[in-house]
């Protein structure tokens, strides 16, 4: 398919990269931001324009900017009849792309960062389209760039997008915040950086978390937890977290048992 990239963020750059090696030709990458839409548009093999006056007619146009940007971006496009009209937001829906516009969204479940180069083969791929012709085309398009590809609703997609923030997000400022703690004990995220490791492979590997959680609060090892709780005794929010999570992990395991 003829393709052009609408944005020049970490899930452009994304889409980029995995379109350069595709059978599927990026004819621009559409973008305000001059500095980094030339680097996407290079990633990709293509041209970077900035004014939508200059847009080349495409078959799909995949919308890689921020949620709440994606009516006002798309609406301003001139879109060629027949195009497709594709988003990539977790939490959007079809009602925020133009009526215009056959509209769908092929959505990547992985975080994204500039310079860091994603497998598209092995990440999970979501897709809706207004109608089946519309689902079908986004789908077999969304095959040649990943092994794993499924049709998702508005809603299945918000909750696969929750997850990614617990498991993901959360996750990341929990290390963030292990690392503060280091911190005032005069260490460096080194100390933690082999752990974080182990955790990750062990959940990865037995593909249910809760059968290899380890720690205090799995134990109902009370003592060690007041101790815990004590050295936070001057970071309320941090003494909070730490409750909230043990409280959770004991839950977790209590349900197993059910």
């Amino acid at each position: 398919m003829k393709v052009t990239i609408i944005g020049s963020g970490n899930v452009a750059e994304a889409f980029a990269r995995a379109l350069a090696t595709s059978p599927h030709e990026v004819v621009q990458v559409y973008a305000r931001n001059g500095q980094r839409g030339q680097v996407v548009a290079q990633i990709a093999g293509s041209q970077w324009c900035s004014n939508k006056e200059e847009l080349k007619a495409s078959e799909l146009y995949i919308v890689c900017v921020s949620d709440r940007a994606i009516a006002e971006v798309t609406a301003a496009l001139p879109i060629p009849e027949g195009a497709i009209v594709a988003h990539t937001a977790g939490c959007g829906t079809l009602e925020d792309l133009p009526k215009t516009a056959r509209r769908a969204i092929i959505y990547p479940f992985q975080t994204f960062t500039a310079g860091r180069i994603v497998n598209f083969r092995e990440l999970f791929i979501f897709t809706e389209g207004q109608d089946e012709q519309t689902l079908d085309i986004v789908t077999s398009f969304a095959r040649t760039l990943s092994d794993n590809v499924a049709k998702a609703d508005a809603l299945l997609r918000s909750k696969i997008h929750l997850t990614g923030v617990f498991a993901s997000n959360f996750v990341n400022n929990i290390y963030a915040t292990a690392t503060e703690v280091l911190a005032d004990a005069g260490l460096g995220f080194e100390v933690i950086a082999p752990l974080i490791a182990q955790t990750a492979a062990k959940a990865i590997e037995s593909r249910n978390p809760s059968e290899v959680q380890t720690g205090p609060a799995v134990r109902g090892d009370i003592a060690t937890m007041e101790r815990h709780r004590e050295l936070l005794a001057d970071k309320k929010l941090l003494r909070t977290i730490y409750d909230k999570l043990s409280e959770n992990i004991w839950r977790i395991k209590e349900t197993s048992k059910r």
